[in-house]
């Protein structure tokens, strides 16, 4: 925690913390104020206004969002602002999200908000309005070696979140502050406690920020001309029509039900097909795959640098697995882990780690599965 915070802290350095209203950001803010720094809190308003009687309505982006980040800032002493990413968040994230499930891909809008909103727009704002670093309650630690900024894991494995956060720009390291890197999330909430903040116990966001509950098939549905959904086949591993979907967007790789199809053992999605709008479906052991190609590839070191063995991460809550970098350049990987992994998803990221310090070295967007 002392590393990342007293990075570079000179003459009260100057910075704006990103508050979600939740309980890591509010403890980051007190921990940067905590250490010298000159704190303003800042709150991104997506705009999102949840459906009514909704009890699973977001909580990291509406309205009660904006308003206990305020109410935090004032027991701190901090001066808090709103700024308006409602379009931003229309334009960059919610647009691509869309036409990934169309495209018969399942993406992760939480990796493209970090890259695009909170680490390229709003560091560049905190930036020319005269601040040093923006900060946020992301778990992650930043490093330095003879003058050179490094994305680590935080010390707490369970809740790192270095997964998400991968396509920052290398230059912007040096300008990110992380004050949770050397906490767990017992230790934040007791913090919290300790100075009294009444988010101390607030429950976490799990879900996409801008989808009430988990039905992204409702909001894809109000957010798009329906003639883009197209029913077809469900086709057996031996390519036999068994029955029919009603649109590759509602479906993932994995995927165990709403198939209304009988069948003696469980059946999974295995995958989907764009290019003639099949859903290709069996056993859990035709999940498991070693080869991949990934895609959009972002480094954080140098590509002489990046060994050919390294951890590999296909989803946030998996576990890293060991596997060969046969080839990688600034725009395609091709990848073979040692053990087969269930379910690689045409769509989410792949995030490479070094082995012996977890730094994080890069990742790329899944393009293709078991591919030659």
């Amino acid at each position: 925690m002392e590393d990342d915070i007293k990075r570079d802290l000179v003459n009260k350095k100057k910075a704006m913390i990103a508050m979600s209203g939740g309980v890591d950001s509010s403890v980051a803010a007190y921990l940067l104020k905590k250490a010298g720094y000159d704190v303003v809190g800042v709150t991104m308003c997506f705009g999102v206004q949840p459906p009514e009687n909704d009890n699973s309505k977001p909580r990291c982006c509406g309205a009660d969002a904006i308003i206990d980040a305020k109410k935090v800032c004032r027991i701190l002493g901090l001066k808090h602002y709103v700024f308006d990413f409602s379009g931003y968040l229309k334009e960059r994230i919610i647009e691509k999200f869309i036409q990934s499930y169309l495209n018969g891909r399942t993406p992760n809008p939480c990796i493209d908000c970090n890259q695009q909103l909170k680490f390229d727009i709003l560091l560049n704002k905190a930036l020319g309005l005269g601040f040093d670093f923006l900060a946020t309650g992301h778990y992650a630690k930043i490093i330095q070696k003879s003058g050179v900024f490094y994305l680590k894991t935080a010390k707490d494995k369970a809740k790192d979140q270095t997964y998400f956060l991968y396509r920052i720009k290398k230059e912007a390291l040096r300008n990110l502050i992380f004050p949770l890197s050397d906490l767990n999330k017992k230790q934040v909430r007791k913090i919290a406690q300790d100075i009294g903040l009444t988010v101390s116990e607030k429950k976490e966001s799990q879900e996409i920020c801008f989808i009430s509950g988990k039905n992204y098939r409702d909001f894809i549905l109000k957010n798009i001309d329906k003639t883009k959904i197209q029913p077809g086949n469900i086709l057996d591993i031996n390519g036999k029509i068994i029955g029919k979907h009603n649109g590759i967007a509602f479906f993932t790789i994995g995927q165990r039900k709403g198939f209304g199809i009988s069948s003696t053992q469980p059946l999974y999605v295995i995958k989907i097909k764009k290019e003639t709008n099949e859903i290709v479906v069996g056993p859990r052991n035709y999940l498991k795959n070693t080869k991949l190609i990934a895609n959009d590839i972002k480094l954080l070191v140098k590509l002489e640098e990046f060994p050919k063995k390294v951890l590999a991460k296909i989803r946030y809550n998996h576990k890293p697995a060991l596997c060969n970098i046969i080839n990688i350049n600034n725009f395609k990987a091709f990848v073979v882990f040692d053990e087969a992994q269930e379910a690689i998803t045409p769509g989410q990221s792949i995030v490479f780690y070094k082995i012996d310090d977890e730094i994080v070295l890069g990742g790329g967007v899944i393009s293709e599965v078991n591919a030659k």
